[in-house]
């Protein structure tokens, strides 16, 4: 192999932001911002859905709402159908 042609492979650690859930893994994503993680210092990369906050993962089926949309979609249309719930 060649050398210096090759992303940087390093442990990342991976924040999810709907359920305050962190996992290190390996990955080649560049990143700028850092956190330490059990007494060492990683790459930051923060993400909204992971399997332990995805429905399909959880067998819960909920909505995160970050934008204001489903309550907006609510007030336009009403709740009757809905099996949904708005996480808080």
């Amino acid at each position: 192999m060649k050398d210096g042609i090759h992303p940087d492979y390093r442990e990342v650690l991976f924040h999810d932001l709907s359920c305050d859930f962190k996992f290190v893994t390996r990955s080649t994503i560049q990143t700028r911002d850092k956190m330490e993680f059990e007494g060492k210092e990683y790459p930051l990369v923060k993400i909204e859905v992971s399997s332990e906050s995805h429905p399909f993962y959880t067998g819960k089926h909920k909505i995160v709402d970050t934008a204001g949309r489903v309550e907006k979609f609510r007030q336009k249309f009403g709740t009757v159908g809905s099996k949904t719930q708005v996480a808080e």
